[in-house]
């Protein structure tokens, strides 16, 4: 080795010590969201770091372990072929995270971008359930907005119950109508049957809408 033994420690800890700088203002400047955001992602090799997620700072933690497992190995006088490989893994491990600095803004972009084509995979599969549901007269736009598809749950609900009030009426009537007026009373009586019939499939094709709609969202705020 160029550099004696001391020198060689005391140069990786000087290189840490700059490191540790750098990703400390890494890590302040990462927002709660883009954490989570990255918070499952393995953004190295498992053989550098166990280490997960946006924050850098376990890393350092690791690179600190690692250069006192070297001076463990010098002072013990082990083989230096154990020493050159230990110095190899450190510098290694260095690389690895001015690498990773630098591709933190790459990465947040990227699961942004898969965030963002999932939601709309998903909008349009259910654009497509939509238009072959035969209830395409409700806008599909509704469906994807948490406030309109409750305004239009309530809609519909409250046609259903305009529908049988107005059958109540008509049965009512229907006792004392006469004869010739009888049949197409019956008929107007079954015309709104059928369209509370047609009311009532609304209701339970949006509320599982509903369900569809709300399920993905779920997933994403835990």
């Amino acid at each position: 080795m160029v550099l004696n033994t001391s020198q060689l420690i005391s140069t990786l800890k000087n290189q840490l010590k700059t490191l540790e700088q750098e990703v400390l203002q890494h890590d302040s400047h990462l927002a709660p969201s883009q954490r989570k955001l990255l918070l499952d992602i393995e953004r190295f090799n498992q053989s550098l770091f166990i280490q997960n997620g946006a924050q850098l700072m376990p890393c350092i933690e690791q690179i600190r372990s690692s250069i006192g497992q070297l001076e463990k190995q010098i002072a013990l006088k082990l083989a230096p072929q154990t020493i050159a490989l230990s110095c190899e893994r450190i510098q290694d491990r260095f690389t690895a995270v001015k690498r990773a600095l630098l591709t933190t803004s790459i990465d947040i972009k990227s699961k942004n971008q898969q965030r963002a084509s999932k939601r709309a995979r998903f909008a349009q599969q259910q654009n497509q359930s939509h238009q072959a549901s035969g209830f395409a007269w409700i806008a599909s736009n509704v469906l994807q907005n948490s406030h309109e598809i409750y305004a239009e749950l309530n809609k519909h609900l409250n046609w259903a119950k305009k529908f049988e009030q107005k059958i109540a009426e008509m049965e009512s009537k229907l006792e004392n109508c006469h004869s010739a007026d009888k049949i197409r009373l019956q008929n107007d009586i079954l015309l709104m049957h059928r369209r509370l019939g047609k009311c009532r499939q609304a209701i339970s094709y949006i509320e599982d809408r509903i369900q569809a709609f709300e399920r993905p969202h779920q997933s994403h705020n835990r």
